[in-house]
Protein backbone atom coordinates (compact mmCIF):
# COMPACT_ATOMS: atom_id res chain seq x y z
CA UNK A 1 0.00 0.00 0.00
CA UNK A 2 2.81 1.96 0.71
CA UNK A 3 4.40 1.28 -2.61
CA UNK A 4 1.24 2.52 -4.71
CA UNK A 5 0.40 5.96 -2.32
CA UNK A 6 4.23 6.72 -3.38
CA UNK A 7 3.41 5.94 -6.84
CA UNK A 8 0.35 8.10 -6.65
CA UNK A 9 2.06 11.02 -4.71
CA UNK A 10 5.42 10.65 -6.92
CA UNK A 11 2.96 10.51 -10.28
CA UNK A 12 0.94 13.70 -8.60
CA UNK A 13 4.08 15.68 -7.81
CA UNK A 14 5.58 14.81 -11.68
CA UNK A 15 2.16 16.27 -13.00
CA UNK A 16 2.04 19.50 -10.48
CA UNK A 17 5.70 20.17 -11.89
CA UNK A 18 5.08 20.20 -15.07
CA UNK A 19 5.41 23.78 -17.18
CA UNK A 20 2.57 23.56 -18.25
CA UNK A 21 0.16 23.00 -15.42
CA UNK A 22 2.17 25.87 -13.47
CA UNK A 23 1.76 28.51 -16.36
CA UNK A 24 -1.78 27.64 -16.62
CA UNK A 25 -2.42 28.42 -12.66
CA UNK A 26 -0.45 31.39 -12.87
CA UNK A 27 -2.75 32.39 -16.06
CA UNK A 28 -6.05 31.60 -14.50
CA UNK A 29 -4.45 34.14 -11.28
CA UNK A 30 -3.72 36.69 -13.68
CA UNK A 31 -6.96 36.47 -15.44
CA UNK A 32 -8.91 36.86 -12.63
CA UNK A 33 -6.83 39.43 -11.38
CA UNK A 34 -7.92 41.32 -14.71
CA UNK A 35 -10.79 40.32 -15.10
CA UNK A 36 -11.46 42.35 -11.55
CA UNK A 37 -9.83 45.16 -12.92
CA UNK A 38 -12.17 44.86 -15.94
CA UNK A 39 -15.48 44.46 -14.28
CA UNK A 40 -14.34 47.37 -11.84
CA UNK A 41 -13.58 49.59 -15.19
CA UNK A 42 -17.00 48.65 -16.89
CA UNK A 43 -18.90 48.94 -13.30
CA UNK A 44 -17.86 52.17 -11.80
CA UNK A 45 -16.34 54.01 -15.01
CA UNK A 46 -18.18 52.85 -18.40
CA UNK A 47 -21.93 51.33 -17.35
CA UNK A 48 -22.71 54.80 -15.70
CA UNK A 49 -21.18 56.92 -18.28
CA UNK A 50 -23.57 54.55 -20.75
CA UNK A 51 -26.54 54.57 -18.92
CA UNK A 52 -26.88 57.32 -16.73
CA UNK A 53 -29.30 58.70 -18.90
CA UNK A 54 -30.86 55.33 -19.07
CA UNK A 55 -30.89 55.34 -15.06
CA UNK A 56 -31.90 59.51 -14.15
CA UNK A 57 -35.06 59.27 -16.99
CA UNK A 58 -35.94 56.23 -14.87
CA UNK A 59 -35.37 57.41 -11.75
CA UNK A 60 -33.11 54.92 -9.94
CA UNK A 61 -29.77 54.89 -8.40
CA UNK A 62 -28.52 51.27 -8.29
CA UNK A 63 -28.37 49.28 -12.37
CA UNK A 64 -30.30 46.84 -10.18
CA UNK A 65 -33.14 48.82 -9.89
CA UNK A 66 -33.10 49.50 -13.18
CA UNK A 67 -36.01 46.75 -14.43
CA UNK A 68 -39.25 46.08 -16.44
CA UNK A 69 -41.91 43.81 -14.80
CA UNK A 70 -38.84 42.27 -12.87
CA UNK A 71 -36.02 42.22 -16.07
CA UNK A 72 -33.15 43.19 -14.77
CA UNK A 73 -32.08 44.75 -17.88
CA UNK A 74 -29.53 47.02 -16.52
CA UNK A 75 -27.69 44.15 -15.02
CA UNK A 76 -27.59 42.38 -18.19
CA UNK A 77 -26.55 45.93 -20.06
CA UNK A 78 -23.85 46.08 -18.06
CA UNK A 79 -22.82 42.47 -18.43
CA UNK A 80 -22.56 42.71 -22.19
CA UNK A 81 -20.51 45.99 -21.99
CA UNK A 82 -18.27 43.90 -19.67
CA UNK A 83 -18.15 41.34 -22.09
CA UNK A 84 -17.47 43.84 -25.02
CA UNK A 85 -14.26 45.40 -22.39
CA UNK A 86 -13.36 42.12 -22.08
CA UNK A 87 -12.91 40.95 -25.27
CA UNK A 88 -11.94 44.24 -26.77
CA UNK A 89 -8.78 44.13 -24.27
CA UNK A 90 -7.81 40.78 -25.39
CA UNK A 91 -7.91 41.58 -29.19
CA UNK A 92 -5.64 44.75 -28.18
CA UNK A 93 -3.57 41.91 -26.29
CA UNK A 94 -3.28 39.51 -28.48
CA UNK A 95 -3.05 41.82 -31.97
CA UNK A 96 -0.38 43.28 -29.56
CA UNK A 97 1.56 39.67 -29.10
CA UNK A 98 0.60 39.36 -33.09
CA UNK A 99 2.77 42.19 -34.02
CA UNK A 100 5.46 41.82 -31.65
CA UNK A 101 5.79 38.20 -33.39
CA UNK A 102 6.02 39.17 -37.00
CA UNK A 103 8.90 42.03 -36.13
CA UNK A 104 10.39 39.22 -34.21
CA UNK A 105 10.45 36.38 -37.14
CA UNK A 106 11.59 39.77 -39.85
CA UNK A 107 14.73 40.28 -37.60
CA UNK A 108 15.34 36.77 -37.51
CA UNK A 109 14.94 36.52 -41.12
CA UNK A 110 16.75 39.39 -41.63
CA UNK A 111 19.76 38.09 -39.45
CA UNK A 112 19.58 34.76 -41.41
CA UNK A 113 19.77 36.62 -44.55
CA UNK A 114 23.27 38.51 -43.15
CA UNK A 115 24.73 35.36 -42.58
CA UNK A 116 24.18 34.18 -45.67
CA UNK A 117 25.51 37.23 -47.20
CA UNK A 118 28.60 36.22 -44.79
CA UNK A 119 29.29 32.98 -45.48
CA UNK A 120 29.06 33.57 -48.98
CA UNK A 121 31.34 36.66 -48.95
CA UNK A 122 34.01 34.11 -47.23
CA UNK A 123 33.36 31.57 -50.02
CA UNK A 124 34.45 34.18 -52.70
CA UNK A 125 37.36 35.55 -50.77
CA UNK A 126 38.50 32.08 -50.32
CA UNK A 127 38.48 31.23 -53.83
CA UNK A 128 39.45 34.43 -54.85
CA UNK A 129 42.89 33.52 -52.43
CA UNK A 130 43.09 30.16 -53.97
CA UNK A 131 42.62 31.54 -57.77
CA UNK A 132 45.76 33.64 -56.52
CA UNK A 133 47.87 30.98 -55.18
CA UNK A 134 47.15 28.99 -58.17
CA UNK A 135 48.07 31.52 -60.49
CA UNK A 136 51.34 32.14 -58.36
CA UNK A 137 52.07 28.15 -58.52
CA UNK A 138 51.75 28.02 -61.97
CA UNK A 139 53.98 31.34 -62.12
CA UNK A 140 57.12 29.64 -60.70
CA UNK A 141 56.31 26.08 -62.79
Amino acid sequence: MTRRNRSLLTDFQDFIMRGNVIDLAVAVIIGGAFGKIINSFVEDIITPAILNPAMKASGVDKLSELSISGIQYGLFIASVLNFLVIAFCLFLIVRFFEIAKKRLIFQEEAMAEKQVDQTIIAQERLTTAMERLADIIERQN
